[in-house]
């Protein structure tokens, strides 16, 4: 059992391997040809943005991979060695933080890497090394007290219920489904502040276009994330009653009160056709597929591996093997996400206009990490959004038509670009 289970994580990580170098490969060819979307110098950076990215997700799978050889060779074995066999709560909960914590520690330098250099040097990133401490210090704080509670109650089912595979993946869920209600209002504040939108025109906008779908929230909010990152973004948060509107600030600087109404008609457009019901029963189909076959491991893997199977380590055992379920469900996750998304846009295009919401789209490829073309396994595999030449074109949009140094801002990760894109270009070729 053990060596199979090895051989079908062993082809997991090929493949993502293989659709990381398969994504590199198509970028690298692309950004050097006629550019879409963007000016060159904007082009180019962005696909060296993207395959920056990419690198660092082989170098990620290479020491996930690492992790999980460690682990069932040898890492369950030391671990509940050191913490020791009682069959108890809290010996299942100081296994499960202990082997949270190794695995946090062991990426944490990749984690790093990406956010202070390679966001930084593409002028995303604008947390400072004590805002990551502070923020980690919290979300260290949140896990301790959040995720212990979790632990001890699915340690108590798997080692006192019979079909403990079942009632974990409802609590599981049932968890889930609480995070949603309780994350706008309790946990997202811990990290950012949320201010209300003033009155005026742009309020009363959207407050008109939320009772057109039936949409009541708890407020529209503007939150800082210019703090940590230059990224735009905007976003509905929550449900029932805390639900909430909540845009970046960042997009309320780079775009007009139109294109941002379109944004959120976008959006809005989500919440009219249920899309967080459907992703949220996708969720749950997800977990219990993965409680019903990870449940039902017999235990002479555990003893393959030379450890009892106590409540810690079965669980440990499922969060190990979750990426690999989780790979295969991504295609079919995507799928249904990228038209949810076609569907989005459609509405969004009707309530807010179909030109706006296209220059929206034109700035939000520009300003944040989104190179406009990618490798189709790769696109259909991985992307939860349709490419963004293809939502364009359904939207209308001809690229040939329009004068994109004259109709996208320089400010953001291109803004260095003036002095060095043209010679950067050509030293390449």
């Amino acid at each position: 059992m053990l060596t199979a289970i090895i051989g079908i994580y062993s082809l997991y990580i090929l493949l993502k391997i293989y659709l990381s170098v398969m994504q590199i490969g198509f970028v690298n060819v692309e950004k050097r040809r006629t550019p879409v979307l963007m000016p060159q110098g904007r082009y180019y950076v962005a696909g060296n943005y993207a395959v920056a990215k990419e690198r660092l997700a082989i170098v990620e799978s290479f020491v996930e991979y690492l992790l999980f050889l460690w682990w069932v060779f040898a890492g369950f074995a030391w671990l509940q060695g050191l913490i020791g066999v009682d069959g108890s709560v809290g010996e299942s909960v100081l296994f499960l933080l202990g082997f949270f914590a190794i695995n946090w520690l062991a990426t944490l330098p990749l984690d790093l890497y990406g956010r202070f250099k390679i966001d930084q040097s593409f002028g995303f990133n604008k947390m400072t090394p004590k805002m990551w401490l502070v923020d980690t210090l919290k979300s260290i704080a949140l896990f301790l007290l959040l995720g212990g509670a979790l632990f001890a109650a699915l340690a108590w089912i798997v080692g006192n219920v019979q079909s403990w595979w079942l009632w974990g993946f409802l609590l599981l869920f049932a968890v889930a489904v609480v995070a949603n209600l309780i994350y706008p209002t309790i946990i997202a504040p811990i990290f950012n502040k949320f201010t209300p939108l003033p009155e005026g025109e742009l309020r009363r906008r959207i407050e008109e276009m939320m009772r057109e779908v039936g949409l009541r929230s708890d407020g529209i909010f503007v939150m800082d994330a210019s703090r940590r990152d230059s990224r735009l973004n905007a976003y509905f948060g929550g449900l029932g009653r805390s639900k909430r509107v909540v845009l970046f600030d960042t997009l309320l600087q780079k775009l007009s009160d139109r294109e941002l109404l379109a944004v959120l008609g976008h959006e809005l457009g989500h919440y009219k056709h249920g899309d967080i019901w459907k992703n949220l029963a996708m969720m749950g189909g997800f977990l219990f597929v993965a409680f019903y076959l990870f449940g039902h491991l017999p235990d002479a893997l555990f003893a393959e591996m030379g450890v009892a199977p106590t409540p810690g380590v079965k669980i440990a055992l499922i969060l190990l093997l979750l990426p690999v379920l989780s790979f295969v469900y991504t295609p079919l996750m995507s799928m249904l996400s990228r038209h949810n998304e076609y569907e989005a846009d459609r509405y969004g295009s009707k309530v807010g206009g179909r030109q706006h919401l296209i220059s929206a789209l034109l700035k939000l490829v520009s300003e944040n990490k989104s190179f406009p073309k990618s490798d189709p396994i790769y696109s259909r595999f991985y992307h939860t959004h349709p490419p963004i030449l293809e939502r364009l074109e359904a939207l209308g949009f001809d690229p040939e038509r329009v004068d994109m140094d004259a109709e996208l801002p320089k400010e953001g990760i291109f803004e260095f670009l003036d002095k060095n894109s043209s010679e950067e270009v050509k030293s390449e070729e």
